[in-house]
């Protein structure tokens, strides 16, 4: 563990200070476990025994007349910024809770005190700022062994700790998840045996550790851990519909749950959208409400994606996600998530490309992504075929759009100008000459050209007895 940095201006000035002052101070927590791990950190939290707003003020001061310190009395932390570092300060406390919430009473306390209430003994390490032991790791719980072992555990019985404050359930597998540890077995038993208490939890504070689930590097270990946990079918029972083979007539179809992870995994090793994995996740959620058998054909689940893409708002709204631009482009990808594997399997006509670009737009290169990734076959000649198919659709995606512009395009005649051309006020006759144009683009019979358009226009208006000799 390199401790260079205790060299700086800043942790002299806070040395100082310290035992100017007769305070006790510490660097805690994640700084000081991404410290051990070498990985980059960008909190940095500094825990003192007594007022940690107080000692904030001191230390800004000493630094800088002109440091501006924000400071929350009701949590009592200040935080500030020097040098582009941001740094936050807290009292040393200890905590007891409510059984119907996770806000606890806060008392103040030690650094023993404050180390206890940390919710796994890997964010219970700290390092002195004091003189005599300046440098020195306490680490009271064996954090640096859990480290070496690759343990999530908690400092005390993990029964209280999650019961106290149920966030610490996903907290527990968000840390497994992002850093490749186990939980230890009397912690994931706890977590078991504790899971419906997270209804106390709003939903706000559980997506953002599910984000973090979903965006870490193999995000189907985590949704394992929640699944076999209990904690995935009280928070998204949608998805564990997913869960089971059915067998009739001696066939069956494929599990959609581990399916559905495997999409997840591959989406994640070539992609960090957040919400592409989103749409990963729910590409195939509608399939239990589709689902369908005959003898002739087997299993089906026709229109799961249009169903699917119908389901987009309501889980976003129960999670508590936005329903932004973001949520439209979940439910884009979900929608559209066949299209470019129907292409793959037939011979690529221009009019199919066309309508696949004007369909996607610019999230036509996402779509392409998740598509090739929602290859799972375990038989590999087969996953090979495929993703060689999907190559001559990219190529094909390309050549189209060079040629005919096609990627979010705009009818080149616009409803105005039928009006003012024809003379008439809207009515269904604009909606009808304008979609045919639209249509004839993208199906190639005339060009995305606006005389070719105007052409058009005239002659599908003296179909329908529209006169254009009075323009």
């Amino acid at each position: 563990m390199n401790l260079d940095f205790l060299e700086t201006n800043f942790y002299k000035v806070v040395r100082r200070v310290a035992t100017e002052r007769g305070v006790k101070a510490y660097l805690i927590g994640g700084f000081v476990r991404d410290l051990v791990l070498d990985r980059p950190s960008k909190d940095i939290d500094i825990v003192c025994e007594g007022s940690g707003i107080e000692f904030a003020k001191l230390v800004a001061k000493a630094l800088d007349e002109s440091i501006h310190v924000t400071y929350y009395k009701t949590f009592g932390t200040a935080a500030f910024k020097y040098e582009s570092i941001s740094y936050e300060f807290v009292g040393a406390r200890k905590e007891s809770y409510h059984r119907e919430s996770r806000k606890p009473i806060v008392e103040d306390g030690t650094i023993e005190d404050d180390q206890q209430r940390r919710d796994f003994t890997i964010n219970a390490l700290a390092i002195s700022l004091n003189d005599g032991d300046f440098g020195s790791l306490i680490d009271p719980f064996n954090g640096i062994e859990h480290i070496q072992n690759r343990m999530i555990k908690t400092p005390l019985d993990p029964d209280i700790t999650f019961s106290d404050d149920p966030l610490r359930m996903f907290r527990a597998i968000r840390f497994a998840s992002q850093l490749h540890y186990d939980i230890e077995e009397e912690t994931y038993s706890a977590i078991y045996k504790n899971a419906h208490r997270i209804s106390i939890i709003s939903m706000e504070r559980i997506h953002t550790e599910l984000n973090k689930i979903i965006e870490s590097e193999i995000p189907s270990k985590g949704f394992i851990m929640m699944f076999q946990t209990g904690l995935l079918k009280l928070i998204f029972p949608e998805f564990i519909a997913l869960h089971g083979v059915e067998n009739y007539e001696g066939k069956g179809h494929k599990d959609n749950f581990y399916h559905t992870l495997q999409v997840l995994d591959n989406v994640a090793k070539t992609s960090n959208n957040l919400w592409l994995r989103w749409a990963a996740i729910l590409h195939d959620i509608a399939k239990p409400l589709t689902k369908a058998f005959d003898s002739k054909n087997g299993w089906s689940f026709h229109q799961h994606e249009v169903v699917g893409s119908k389901m987009v708002l309501k889980i976003f709204k129960h999670f508590k996600l936005p329903l932004d631009e973001k949520m439209l482009f979940v439910r884009k990808m979900v929608y559209l998530h066949l299209r470019p594997i129907v292409l793959s399997k037939e011979e690529i006509t221009d009019a199919a490309i066309r309508r696949l670009l004007f369909e996607a737009g610019d999230d036509i290169d996402e779509l392409m992504t998740l598509c090739e990734a929602d290859i799972t076959s375990k038989n590999e000649e087969k996953v090979k075929k495929y993703l060689n198919n999907f190559k001559h659709v990219r190529i094909k995606l390309i050549e189209i759009e060079e040629k005919d512009k096609v990627r979010n395009f705009q009818p080149p005649i616009s409803g105005a100008l039928i009006m003012e051309h024809f003379r008439i006020g809207p009515s269904k006759e604009v909606g009808i000459i304008k979609n045919e144009i639209k249509e004839s683009i993208l199906d190639g019979i005339i060009k995305n050209d606006f005389q070719e358009a105007f052409k058009m226009m005239v002659e599908i208006g003296n179909r329908l007895g529209m006169d254009s000799t009075k323009a």
